[in-house]
């Protein structure tokens, strides 16, 4: 259920125990004229997605909601969300399993890692929908069960040994979605989303690579500039801005092998 405060505030929630994805289902609500602001979650999904066209695995026991909201910001400011989103995540999960908080952080854009593994990730999609643009904020959890065989480690919860039910972190999750979308403030407050992004994130002044669409870069990730952006310093000093990208930490093996 969602956290009182943000029943409050107008923010509804509808609950399936299956959907095909309810990314797919908050654009289909869009196109039909839903506005939001409203929470769809599913119990499981047959048809999950992550970034980049990948497959997100949902079995029962793991969360998996989508934020569906209109205009939310200009539209140049809409990659923002997907970092506020991750600082939301880190918030809830932090808040419902206080003794792992030491282990998490966020792998840029949107990933949270425990104990350096993947627990939860973010997809953002946005529409063109009439006169507005509708955005589907996407988040999956793990809370129960984790996919095995994947090309970067996966964890959940259970297996970390901080049981959460489902409903206790969706609510934690509601009210940290609208505090965060407070104090992003359509991206007039992003400045300081940065900076709290920034003290949690994993890998800063470290060598890591970033896969790209054609290509993999590898060098230092110093900051992330004032659009969230991440800023990386090649081996050859030129610095490169990336807007979007797979990040990885560099090791040994991995740095002779490029």
């Amino acid at each position: 259920m969602l956290h009182p405060s943000v029943s409050t505030a107008g923010v509804r929630l509808v609950a399936h125990d299956v959907l095909d994805s309810t990314n797919a289902h908050a654009l289909l609500l869009a196109r039909a004229g839903e506005r939001g602001p409203l929470w769809i979650v599913a119990r499981s999904q047959t048809a999950g997605r992550g970034r980049r066209g990948r497959v997100w695995l949902s079995p029962p026991g793991n969360l998996f909601g989508t934020l569906l909201l209109a205009a939310p910001s200009p539209p140049e400011k809409l990659p923002q969300l997907s970092l506020v989103t991750a600082l939301a995540i880190y918030d809830a999960v932090s808040e419902s399993a206080e003794k792992l908080e030491p282990q998490i952080v966020i792998k840029w854009p949107n990933d949270i890692l425990l104990g350096g593994a993947k627990l939860a990730g973010v997809l953002v999609e946005a529409e063109r929908i009439v006169d507005d643009t509708v955005v589907a904020i996407g988040i999956g959890v793990n809370c129960a069960s984790h996919p095995d065989q994947t090309e970067y480690p996966a964890t959940d919860l259970a297996a970390a040994g901080a049981p959460v039910t489902l409903e206790a972190l969706f609510s934690s999750l509601s009210f940290a979605m609208h505090r965060r979308l407070a104090q992003w403030n359509q991206g007039e407050g992003f400045e300081r989303a940065r900076a709290d992004f920034i003290a949690r994130a994993a890998f800063v002044g470290q060598r890591i690579g970033i896969r790209l669409a054609n290509r993999t870069l590898e060098g230092t990730f110093e900051a992330l500039d004032a659009n969230g952006n991440l800023m990386l310093r090649l081996d050859n000093h030129r610095a490169e801005t990336i807007a979007a990208g797979d990040v990885f930490k560099l090791t040994r093996s991995a740095a002779k092998e490029a």
